[in-house]
């Protein structure tokens, strides 16, 4: 049987379907227009960034386009870009006030990666020493000898797209 599709989302690939549906502002979007209030740690033209309300650890930092995107591939090429340089800038500040060259540096690009806001933000969070002793990303217990077979077959797959 086949699916039937309407009209409407003929012309609009799947991955951003959501995105010409989501026209009311996020969190995030009144956070960067100064309806709520936020901790600024420091903005760009296309970015903005502040310390997260819930931190992982003293420092904890989202960066945000200003552009309003669920996911990273949604954003503009320069939105994209200039992202990046948010997340530096950040770290800059961030290393002078923690004195730390080490950051995690966390996405999580869409609701089943774990995000909680649809709109795009990089979690910049400060690492020192006495801040260490528990990573914020474990390697499994159960690891094992890689599977050099899948992980060749997958890379191929990957490279042919």
């Amino acid at each position: 049987m086949m699916h039937q599709t309407y009209p409407i989302f003929r012309r609009i690939h799947p991955h951003n379907l959501h995105r010409r549906l989501m026209t009311e502002p996020t969190l995030f979007t009144k956070i960067i227009q100064g309806e709520i209030p936020s901790s600024k740690v420091a903005e760009g033209d296309t970015w903005y960034a502040f310390l997260d309300i819930n931190p992982q650890r003293p420092g904890h930092t989202l960066v945000v386009p200003r552009e309003q995107a669920q996911r990273v591939a949604e954003l503009s090429p320069k939105s994209r870009r200039d992202l990046m340089d948010g997340v530096v800038e950040v770290q800059r500040r961030l290393s002078i006030e923690f004195e730390t060259t080490d950051f995690s540096i966390n996405v999580n690009d869409g609701p089943l990666a774990g995000q909680e806001v649809p709109h795009v933000h990089f979690h910049i969070i400060p690492r020192t020493k006495s801040g260490t002793s528990r990573p914020l990303w474990n390697m499994s217990k159960n690891s094992t000898e890689p599977d050099f077979e899948a992980l060749a077959s997958l890379s191929k797959k990957l490279q042919s797209y």
